[in-house]
C-alpha cells in the first residue's frame, strides 16, 4: 500500500505515472524471478519446496537495507510543520525553483483540508472513495491471478499431460510476458493516459478471458492454444489494469487523508484477491473452468464501462490540481 503512494507523493506530475507504474514493474519482475526460482528448484527433488520459501529471505533483506536510504515524503514532513526539510526532498527531484512552486501548491492544499476519515464522505471525494473501491475490487475480480497463481496447476490438471516441472516452466513464459508488457505501460502511461489504458485492458481482457472458456470446451485443451490465449491476457492486464490501477488509486485523493483512503481501497483490493483465490478451484470443480473464465470476462465487462463512465483522466495534473477537481464536482 504504501509503495505507490509514497512514490505520488515525490514524483513529478509529468512522470508521476511512470514511477508509479515502476512499482508494478518490480512486482512482476518479482513475480518472473519467483517463477525462475521455483522451476529450478523444482528439480531438486522433495525438499524443493523448503528452498523456494528460503528463498524470499534475500529480497526480504535487500529491501530493509534500500529503504534505509529512502527520504521521508515531503507531503507528510509539510503536515508535521518542517517545510524546510520538505524543500530538500522537492529539490533533489525538481531543483528549487520548481520545489518552492510545489511546496506553495502542497501547503495551499494542506490549509483547505480537514484532515479527518469524514472527509472521505464529503460529495466529491465520496465519489473518488467509490471509484478507487471500485477500480481495486475489479482489477482482482476480473481473473488474472488465477492465471499467476494457479497457472501451473491448470496446466497440470486441465489441460494435462504435463509433469510439475514443466508446468512450472510454462508458468515462466507467462511471467515472462507479464515483465514485457509492463515494460510497454511504463513507456506509454504518461504517453497516452490512464483512462484509455484503463479501457484498452479491460476490454482486451474480456475478450480474452472468454476465449480462454472457450477453449477449454475443447478436449483435451491444446496446450500452445491455452498459453497462448493466457499470454494475451497477462499482456492486456501488465500493460492497463496492473499499473493503471495502482497508479490511479495512488492519485485521486486529497493529501492529508491520501494514506488512510489508500488503506480502504488496497485492503478492497486484496480482500477480493484472497476471496478470487479461495475460491477458483471450487468454482472450476462446480462450474467447469470454462464457466469460471466466462464469469471473469463478464468482470472485466463490467470494469470497462465503470472506467469508461466514472472515472477522470488524471494524466499530467498535480495531486492538488486532481483534488480541486473532486472538490468542484462535490459542490
Amino acid at each position: 500500500m504504501l509503495a505507490p503512494l509514497y512514490i505520488a507523493e515525490v514524483s513529478p506530475a509529468r512522470i508521476r505515472g511512470r514511477l508509479v507504474a515502476l512499482n508494478q514493474m518490480a512486482i512482476v519482475s518479482g513475480i518472473l524471478l519467483s517463477y525462475l526460482t521455483n522451476w529450478l528448484l523444482s528439480f531438486a527433488g522433495p525438499v524443493g519446496w523448503r528452498w523456494m520459501f528460503a528463498a524470499a529471505v534475500v529480497p526480504s533483506m535487500a529491501f530493509f537495507i534500500g529503504m534505509l536510504f529512502v527520504p521521508e515524503s515531503p507531503r507528510w514532513l509539510t503536515e508535521r510543520g518542517q517545510d524546510a526539510a520538505a524543500l530538500a526532498v522537492l529539490s533533489r527531484i525538481n531543483g528549487r525553483g520548481q520545489a518552492l512552486v510545489e511546496l506553495g501548491q502542497i501547503k495551499e492544499a494542506i490549509a483547505e483540508e480537514s484532515g479527518s476519515l469524514s472527509e472521505l464522505l464529503q460529495p466529491g471525494f465520496r465519489r473518488a472513495l467509490a471509484i478507487a473501491v471500485a477500480l481495486a475490487i475489479l482489477q482482482q475480480i476480473t481473473g488474472i491471478n488465477t492465471v499467476l497463481f494457479y497457472g501451473s496447476v491448470i496446466f497440470r490438471e486441465q489441460v494435462g499431460g504435463h509433469s510439475q516441472s514443466s508446468a512450472l516452466g510454462l508458468n515462466v513464459v507467462i511471467g515472462l510476458i507479464n515483465f514485457l508488457a509492463t515494460i510497454v505501460a511504463l513507456w506509454v502511461i504518461d504517453r497516452l493516459g490512464r483512462k484509455p489504458l484503463l479501457m484498452f485492458s479491460a476490454g482486451a481482457m474480456a475478450c480474452g478471458q472468454f476465449a480462454l472458456g472457450a477453449a477449454f470446451l475443447i478436449h483435451p485443451p491444446p496446450t500452445m492454444l491455452i498459453l497462448g490465449v493466457m499470454v494475451c491476457c497477462v499482456a492486456a492486464f501488465a500493460v492497463g489494469l496492473g499499473p493503471g490501477v495502482w497508479v490511479v488509486l495512488s492519485e485521486i485523493f486529497p493529501t492529508r487523508i491520501r494514506g488512510r483512503a489508500m488503506s480502504i481501497a488496497t485492503i478492497s483490493l486484496w480482500v477480493a484477491c484472497t476471496a478470487l483465490t479461495l475460491t477458483f478451484l471450487s468454482l472450476v470443480k462446480a462450474i467447469s473452468a470454462t464457466g469460471a473464465f466466462w464469469i471473469y470476462s463478464a468482470m472485466c465487462v463490467t470494469t470497462f464501462l465503470i472506467v469508461w463512465l466514472a472515472t477522470p483522466e488524471t494524466k499530467g495534473r498535480t495531486l492538488e490540481e486532481i483534488e480541486k477537481l473532486w472538490r468542484h464536482r462535490g459542490r
